[in-house]
């Protein structure tokens, strides 16, 4: 499809609609999708990462929580409004135009893709608990490449591989995490917590640090809004499948990372490198334990890395075939309408950031976790934003006064939270990641150029006119003052909420 193809709805087949694509996901395999993309590998070292922090890092992970929650819910609602493949892009586009909802894509093309080199480098650590134990660099780059093109390859063999592995997968990797989040709590011992802020400054500056690493943990509790056009009965299960995940993640990081912080002490877990698998040798005794976490981790990376291959491919999808990514992306093989391109080139970049990172590692892994964060709270930030300027164009007309006021309070607590989220990310990641974003311009430009292009009962496709940047499509389906090309601030936005006027 051409990238003068613009101007369509998401309610569209070419935004994911399921006409023609064999939608196979119910609840339990979109509910999956959700788990087994944000329970990757990071859980497994999360405590380690935390315990520099001390207890406090807990509480830390409470309000993120909440703030994921808040999302998940925010998710839930504009999945039901804006129905179709897409997530984050189609939101933000309908609400605030084509530049937002290009700028979402690219962000979260880069978070996925990114994301997936992290998770396969720290993936590569618990497999090499098996082999390739002396930790050789050539070996370890095949192990991760090997990792990282086994779900390509099961994405590309169909949609139905997919869910059938991401719910394999997913009550694989629960099993030791749900025994250390249930059993585990019976072997915590209150002298292996150590200091209750152990970082050495302010309470809240060890809040604000801890909550930064927190937040990657959750990375991906959108995934089935971005696949929303291959689930059945979306409206129903979507928003289901969202909350469900992110709740199940939540017990599994909070009553989890309790019950390791009460198992390892404080000394042996900040300098630990597989802080789960101490906490179950130091419960059961010996290493057969602690491998079988390892194992866990091991089926818990190739889950996640599954289900963001998909992702990978999803999101561009549907913004290529709405003019807005590059052409290319929008190209599906079989019946099935596999993206084959949109998988191969995200998995050949991750492969590509992947043995970067194994030639300078500290650093650049680093970087790429905290790009990761930074690029994903954009999307998140932008959806939040459209959630809230649809309750203050529309809400009144739709919703009674208690959902109205329940709906807002929620979507600007996930707004917050994503400004909270980007704060957290440090001035270097956010300097770096606004490059990186920014980066995307000219390929915006590049797409928005005029083409001509053949079409059926038109000699050109330059006959209907182009669609500006915050106007509206030609169904009519935007608020008004998106339908009028009138730019709302966030400002305004807000006072909105607070303060809604009455609507004749």
């Amino acid at each position: 499809m051409s990238p003068s193809d613009r101007g369509r709805t998401p309610a569209s087949p070419a935004v994911g609609e399921t006409r023609g694509r064999g939608a196979t996901f119910g609840l339990p395999a979109a509910t999956a999708l959700v788990v087994g993309s944000v329970i990757g590998t990071g859980v497994f070292a999360l405590p380690s990462a935390l315990a520099p922090y001390g207890p406090i890092a807990l509480v830390a992970f409470v309000l993120v929580t909440v703030g994921a929650l808040a999302l998940a819910v925010t998710f839930g609602k504009l999945s039901k409004r804006v129905p179709g493949s897409g997530g984050p892009f189609v939101y933000a586009r309908e609400a605030f135009g084509d530049f937002a909802g290009f700028l979402t894509a690219w962000s979260y093309w880069i978070t996925a893709w990114a994301g997936n080199a992290a998770i396969v480098v720290a993936w590569v650590g618990y497999v090499e608990v098996f082999v390739n134990k002396g930790h050789h660099t050539g070996t370890s780059i095949a192990i991760a490449l090997a990792g990282l093109w086994l779900p390509a390859v099961v994405n590309l063999a169909g949609v139905r591989s997919i869910g059938a592995v991401q719910v394999v997968t997913t009550v694989l990797k629960f099993l030791p995490l749900a025994f250390m989040a249930t059993a585990g709590l019976l072997f915590v011992k209150s002298g292996d917590f150590g200091a209750f802020n152990a970082s050495g400054g302010s309470a809240l500056g060890a809040v604000s640090a801890a909550g930064a690493i927190a937040l990657f943990s959750y990375i991906g509790l959108e995934t089935a809004s971005v696949a929303a056009g291959r689930v059945r009965e979306p409206k129903r299960n979507v928003p289901r499948a969202t909350v469900y995940g992110t709740l199940a993640c939540a017990a599994i990081y909070l009553l989890g990372t309790l019950a390791v912080f009460g198992t390892v002490p404080h000394g042996q877990l900040a300098s630990s490198t597989a802080p789960f698998t101490d906490a179950m040798n130091n419960i059961a005794g010996g290493h057969w334990a602690g491998n079988l976490v390892a194992a866990a981790a091991v089926v818990s990376g190739l889950g996640a890395l599954n289900g963001w291959t998909l992702i990978c491919a999803e999101m561009p999808m549907a913004a290529a075939r709405d003019g807005l990514f590059p052409a290319a992306f929008a190209r599906t093989r079989g019946r099935g309408e596999i993206p084959a391109f949109g998988i191969v080139s995200a998995t050949v970049l991750a492969s590509l950031l992947t043995v970067v990172s194994y030639t300078r590692f500290t650093r650049v892994f680093t970087e790429i976790v905290l790009l990761s964060v930074l690029t994903a709270v954009i999307p998140y930030l932008l959806s939040a934003a459209a959630q809230l300027y649809w309750l203050t164009q529309r809400g009144r007309e739709e919703l009674d006064r208690r959902r109205l006021a329940r709906d807002t309070t929620v979507t600007v607590l996930a707004l917050a939270f994503s400004y909270w989220s980007i704060q957290g990310s440090g001035y270097q990641t956010v300097y770096y990641g606004l490059f990186t974003i920014l980066l995307g311009i000219p390929v915006y430009v590049r797409l928005k150029r005029p083409h001509t292009r053949p079409a059926a009962g038109s000699p050109t496709g330059t006959d209907a006119p182009p669609v500006a940047i915050g106007t509206a499509h030609p169904d009519g389906g935007l608020p008004k003052a998106a339908r009028t090309g009138r730019t709302v601030g966030l400002p305004t936005i807000l006072r909105r909420a607070v303060f809604p006027r009455h609507q004749h």
